[in-house]
Parts: structure tokens; C-alpha cells; sequence
């Protein structure tokens, strides 16, 4: 479990689908004295203790599952779903792309292509040198273009769903290539922002997609429509 400040008051925390219920069980136990009224959406399930604290929990993979009991009963049952999810991380230069079942990486590819930093020197060699690091960063979004269809495209139809990560600007980069607009047709949040996409950053992925993200606002502490 991981926590952060949120915008405008309040926090952010993160917790796993295997300790959702202990969390949940704290937070009654700390506000919710004589009750905790619980409300839901498709996509947040809201807990408001007697004390005016709240708890907004962002259901992962939307909408939330509508059957199986009360709203917290029905959002355990949803977070804890075996999900085969697609995972695409780009950076300038690094790539990884893989399809997990729950927790486990069933299939993957990672890759990285040179690119050089961008040059002090100024005249002829600064334009000579952005062009060969433009080629570079070309060739590194054409190398991560196709790993993305060798390890996504095939299995589209069986993914529920295609999380990105790694740095934005690389990912908008791939945006254009129509050859690849299936796989952002099913791009969910959250966003990813991991460090070089290495194996060992792949596989530690379903820590964060999976992860139920949790608004808390203390008693009198003012609202944010931040996410984190």
C-alpha cells in the first residue's frame, strides 16, 4: 500500500486487491462509529463515515461489476477478477510490451534502440546531429510500433483492456501509426510512469494496474478532482 498528497487536500492511496477488505475494515472502524454510508457508481464506489471523512475508491477497469450483493461486496469480487490485461511502456529509446493473466506475464517482448541526448554544440554539426537523432528516435518508434503488434495484436480480442506507460511524449509519438490504433482503442487508465522499460519494470506492472486507487478526505478538508 502506497500513499500520496492529493491536490487540494486529502490523499491519495493505492491498495492491492488482496488487502482491499483489511483497508476497508480500518477505515469503518476508524470513522465509522455508529455507521459508514456506502454509495456507487460504474466507476467509484464512495464511503462516508459518521465523522464526514471520505473514501472514494476508483473502481479499476470500469464499470463495476453489477451483481453479486452490496456495493463493497460487488468491488472486492471485481478487483480480485483474473483479468488478461495488455501492457505497452515507451520511453526514448526503450520499449516493453506484454500480456498478463492477473499477475502472471504470459507473453512479452522488450527492446531498445540508441538515441543520443541532445548536443551543446551549435552551427553545421548541431543541425547534422538533430538529424541523426531524429533518425534515431524514428527508428526507436518504429521498433517499438512493431513489438507492440507482435506481442498485442494478435491477441486484441482477448484482452479486456491495454495500459500504457513509460514517458507520454514517446507514447503520443506511436499515436499516429494506424497500424496500431486497435490497441490505443483499448487503452484504460491509469498511465504508467515507470523508468527504462526493462523486463523486471514489466513484470512489476500489475502492482500498479491492478492497485485500487483510494481518494481519502479527512473531516473538513476541502475536495480535489485530482487523480493521481
Amino acid at each position: 500500500m502506497t500513499s500520496r498528497p492529493a491536490k487540494g487536500g486529502g490523499r491519495w492511496v493505492l491498495v492491492g486487491p488482496e488487502r482491499l477488505n483489511r483497508w476497508i475494515d480500518g477505515f469503518v472502524e476508524r470513522h465509522g462509529p455508529p455507521s459508514v454510508t456506502v454509495s456507487a457508481s460504474a466507476d467509484v464506489v464512495r464511503l462516508e463515515g459518521a465523522d464526514g471523512a471520505v473514501a472514494e475508491c476508483q473502481v479499476p477497469f470500469p464499470p463495476l461489476t453489477p451483481s453479486g450483493g452490496g456495493p463493497l461486496a460487488r468491488l472486492t469480487t471485481h478487483v480480485r477478477k483474473e483479468r488478461r490485461i495488455g501492457v505497452l511502456l515507451v520511453r526514448l529509446g526503450g520499449h516493453a510490451a506484454g500480456i498478463f493473466h492477473g499477475d502472471e506475464l504470459v507473453s512479452s517482448k522488450v527492446g531498445s534502440r540508441l538515441v543520443h541526448g541532445r548536443s551543446a554544440a551549435g552551427g553545421w554539426s548541431q543541425h547534422r546531429f538533430a538529424r541523426r537523432r531524429e533518425k534515431q528516435a524514428n527508428e526507436a518508434h518504429e521498433a517499438a510500433a512493431e513489438v507492440a503488434l507482435r506481442i498485442l495484436g494478435p491477441h486484441l480480442s482477448e484482452l479486456e483492456a491495454v495500459i500504457l506507460g513509460g514517458d507520454r511524449r514517446a507514447v503520443d509519438a506511436l499515436r499516429p501509426d494506424r497500424r496500431l490504433a486497435p490497441v490505443f482503442a483499448l487503452e484504460t487508465e491509469p498511465f504508467l510512469t515507470v523508468p527504462d522499460p526493462r523486463l523486471v519494470v514489466l513484470k512489476e506492472t500489475p502492482g500498479q494496474f491492478r492497485a485500487i486507487r483510494i481518494r481519502v478526505t479527512d473531516p473538513d478538508a476541502p475536495a480535489s478532482d485530482e487523480r493521481p
